[in-house]
């Protein structure tokens, strides 16, 4: 069966009759886990076995653990740092700072795959200007190009763990206060000042191979009165033709606040999938996520689908032996012994 393009979520440790039969459904394409899914290494590695034997090819599942305040595994799993702390002493020893990038990205990835996770919303490409609360200590730093840097040496540890990255909010959430999980945000600044600015990390990050982009739920008036991942401008005329991004676009969850502009939920699929998205997220609200899959009964993108398939995760690691192996240790050592407050403050 062909996946579809929608990514659905669980209530519990378990999956429900209801939430099977809608897992088989054709326009089903992708699981999101979050901490209310986990209860153990063992217990989520089972539930996902469970996920991916329903179908053929397995459904993709996906977690948002970026590290820090976004990381929905906690007990037996590493302690990831935010993002903002990669970049301690980065004028000191640049080579180092990459390097704790890089290992991060890999433990963060080893971790997830070694319980089956196919890929992690990862890495967030904001800007860390200290105004957005929600991004806050998730961004790499305050300069695009050592964003982009350090992201790059992320993106590597990821793959070298057989999990593709996924660069987010495109084209940049920094520049706003408000958190679009409960309000709309609006970025008044012209067009030249973004491409400048926020989209310099997905531009260079795109030209390393970025595999997929989460856009973000915010207005760029000057741009589009959509937000930019309802907008056919973004994620057409910029995204695709011209910053030339072949990858995956998936939708941010169509249940936040920020996404209710364009209407019911099958109304704010249908825009994202007409935008350009080739994947939609809708998170916590089953009966909308049961609305939007009677919605796309039609819907049918075959280009969308080879791109899906291309995020599933390579290779099989095998946990036990992750957890005796001499890099995870050295990996896991270093990140003990570093905290997680940035040397530069930013606003959580």
């Amino acid at each position: 069966m062909s996946p579809g393009p929608v990514m659905l979520d669980l209530v519990g440790v378990s999956i429900t009759p209801q939430e099977r039969e809608m897992l088989l459904h054709p326009q089903t394409g992708g699981v999101i886990l979050f901490t209310r899914n986990y209860e153990s290494p063992e217990q989520i590695a089972s539930l996902i076995c469970e996920i991916h034997s329903l179908r053929s090819p397995h459904l993709l599942v996906a977690v948002d653990h970026e590290g820090g305040r976004v990381q929905r595994f906690r007990d037996g799993f590493t302690h990831i740092p935010p993002a903002a702390l990669y970049a301690r002493g980065y004028d000191k020893d640049k080579k180092q700072a990459k390097l704790l990038a890089r290992e991060c990205g890999w433990l963060m990835a080893a971790e997830c795959r070694a319980v089956g996770i196919d890929i992690s919303f990862a890495p967030v490409l904001d800007i860390g200007k200290g105004v957005s609360g929600v991004i806050g200590d998730r961004a790499f730093h305050s300069k695009p190009e050592m964003i982009a840097e350090l992201a790059h040496e992320y993106m590597s540890g990821m793959r070298e763990a057989g999990m593709s990255a996924t660069g987010k909010h495109f084209p940049g959430h920094g520049s706003v206060k408000e958190d679009s999980h409960t309000a709309q945000p609006v970025d008044e600044r012209d067009l030249s000042d973004i491409l400048m600015e926020d989209v310099v990390p997905f531009e260079r990050m795109i030209h390393y191979g970025l595999a997929a982009v989460m856009p973000a739920h915010v207005v760029y008036p000057a741009v589009d009165d959509k937000p930019a991942g309802y907008s056919r401008v973004w994620l057409q005329q910029i995204l695709r033709q011209q910053l030339n991004f072949q990858g995956m676009i998936f939708s941010d969850d169509l249940s936040m606040q920020a996404a209710g502009v364009a209407g019911d939920f099958a109304s704010r699929a249908e825009l994202a999938l007409q935008a350009g998205c080739d994947m939609v997220l809708v998170c916590n609200h089953t009966d909308a996520a049961s609305q939007v899959l009677q919605s796309l009964e039609n819907y049918s993108n075959p280009a969308s689908q080879a791109r899906l398939i291309r995020m599933h995760g390579r290779g099989n690691i095998d946990r036990q032996a992750l957890m005796a192996s001499a890099q995870w240790k050295s990996v896991v050592e270093k990140v003990k012994l570093l905290g997680d407050t940035p040397d530069f403050e930013l606003p959580v």
